[in-house]
């Protein structure tokens, strides 16, 4: 059995699960590579609306496979290519919900920051304890925590190795909410429908804008936001969903 699958729990929604439950989940090269195939299937993909990263009900991702890196050296490491991969997942165009239930560690908190959603069971542990094992967050888990819940948490985070439940990741605003563990997946998939349901354009917009936003200055984020709106302003899902609004009825997009 392939050790990422892929779902399609509902139109326009792709839920990609990660299924090495004999590890926990901790991902391997192949499943790296597999779950960067998926997403840019998914990106190429037109009925593709939105993407959810999921695991098992005792852990998202328990982490890289360290079988496969304690006897491997810095040139071995960089050829592996992982850096790339990381890279492609950010790239992902279309909104992505990371679902986490139980472990999320190292490789597996540091997929949940690629996220642009995260929904967390309240028995999800996030950690990136690589100081533990003699090196560092090598998945942009340094940054993207810090930029995440910002210096001194991620600081404590990373230098002691401590996890966070998934209640404190959603104060610390690691995750967007936290939810009763069996319901992590149906808010997940709530969440994909009624992004789904919006004006593809638009979200692919919203998305841009935030992350391209969050690294420039404030008055360079704020000429993109406008430049966006005036751009979609143009459009025919702009058109049909003020008419819709305004006729009382749904709207019916076509990313046009």
């Amino acid at each position: 059995m392939s050790v990422v699958l892929k779902e399609y729990p509902a139109e326009g929604v792709l839920v990609i699960r990660i299924n090495r439950p004999e590890h926990f989940n901790a991902v391997t090269l192949e499943a790296r590579q597999l779950i960067v195939a998926a997403l840019e299937d998914a990106a190429q993909d037109d009925a593709i609306k939105v993407a959810i990263l999921t695991g098992s009900d005792k852990a998202f991702v328990a982490g890289g496979d360290l079988n496969e890196m304690k006897d491997t050296g810095p040139i071995e490491q960089r050829a592996r290519g992982i850096h790339l991969l990381w890279d492609r997942i950010a790239a992902f165009p279309k909104p992505l919900i990371a679902a986490v239930n139980g472990y999320a560690i190292g490789a597996g908190c540091e997929l949940a920051l690629h996220a642009d959603i995260v929904v967390a069971g309240e028995g999800a542990r996030f950690s990136l304890p690589e100081v533990r094992n003699g090196i560092t967050p090598g998945g942009s888990g340094t940054q993207r925590l810090v930029r995440a819940v910002g210096k001194h948490r991620a600081m404590w985070m990373v230098l002691t190795g401590s996890p966070m439940s998934g209640r404190d990741a959603e104060i610390m605003g690691l995750a967007s909410i936290c939810v009763p563990d069996d319901q992590v997946m149906p808010t997940a998939l709530d969440a994909a429908k009624r992004i789904a349901g919006m004006a593809p354009l638009a979200i692919a917009f919203a998305k841009e804008a935030i992350v391209q936003g969050a690294d420039a200055s404030l008055s360079s984020a704020l000429s993109l936001e406008r430049k966006m709106m005036w751009m979609l302003m143009g459009t025919e899902d702009k058109s049909e969903g003020m008419n819709a609004f305004l006729e009382k009825r749904k709207p019916h997009f076509k990313g046009k």
